[in-house]
């Protein structure tokens, strides 16, 4: 029995193009349809210890370090991993001013909080101001985090897409090498694992972002964040390490022909010619 298509009142079989007539007419009326936007980053975290394993609960944030502009690599060793506040950090990807001017307003916000409350922050309140402030722009600044801390309720990691939607997991993965690290997650992660073994984990999946997408790229940053103590630890692995050439690209003296040579000094010389200064009587005009 075939069932009519409710849009075009077909039987229903075969291709359906109302989806394409959709994006055409849409396109049309905006002037041309929006195009993605790649990320261009892998950033990671993983919550680690507590339940019956006897290690204190915590938090690790992974981060490659390239910065890309378009096709151009702009920055080998770039810090994505930004305070929010002693005990929360927070990993940026998307456009880079947007993740740093985002990270730094927050902070700034959540010290004042603070202050105001005389109380340490918990990281959902860092979590709600970032959600709230993206969610103003609708997706119009290019913000894509991973925030995670550890407070006075546990351990929590979040992530923020640009558009202010939320999410809460134990393991979480953004950027264009997401699907890279996603997959070395899901296929090693357990709970309540050891300081050591979630940062191997967070590294190995930033590695595997670095070496399976052009947009990531270079050293592995890693953060491991408890509830009395944060640890940054800056280019953790750096496996892109530019090594020796294996042969010298010098080329002999007299190899490449010129057909004229002309040297010109650049060195101007001047000379000074000291005159004398005319008497008082001699320079007035007596009639």
């Amino acid at each position: 029995m075939s069932v009519k298509d409710p849009i075009t009142g077909g039987s229903g079989i075969g291709f359906d193009f109302s989806n394409h007539a959709r994006n055409q007419h849409l396109g049309a009326r905006m002037g041309g349809l929006p195009k993605a936007t790649s990320t261009g980053t892998t950033i990671v975290g993983v919550k680690f210890g507590g339940g019956d394993s006897g290690v204190e609960e915590g938090v690790c944030l992974g981060a490659d370090t390239r910065a890309t502009g378009g096709p151009i690599v702009a920055d080998k060793n770039c810090e994505k991993i930004h305070y929010i506040a002693d005990h929360i950090r927070c990993c940026g990807a998307g456009t880079a001013a947007d993740t740093e001017f985002v990270t730094n307003l927050i902070s700034s916000n959540i010290e004042l909080h603070a202050l105001s409350t005389g109380r340490k922050p918990q990281v959902v309140t860092a979590m709600t101001m970032l959600k709230q402030y993206l969610f103003q722009y609708q997706g119009h600044v290019g913000a894509y985090l991973v925030i995670g801390g550890v407070d006075n309720t546990g351990s929590h990691l979040f992530t923020v897409a640009a558009h202010g939607s939320t999410d809460k997991l134990p393991y979480v993965t953004m950027g264009s090498g997401s699907m890279a690290a996603m997959a070395v997650f899901e296929s090693s992660f357990k709970e309540h694992m050891t300081r050591q073994e979630a940062i191997d984990l967070v590294a190995r999946a930033i590695r595997s972002g670095v070496f399976n997408d052009l947009g990531s790229g270079s050293n592995v940053d890693v953060c491991i964040i408890k509830k009395d103590k944060t640890e940054m630890l800056r280019n953790y692995e750096m496996p892109n390490e530019r090594g020796e050439k294996t042969r010298q690209y010098k080329f002999r003296r007299g190899t490449t022909a010129w057909t004229k040579e002309d040297v010109r000094s650049l060195v101007v010389s001047e000379t000074t010619t000291p005159v004398a200064a005319p008497l008082a009587a001699e320079a007035m005009d007596i009639s």
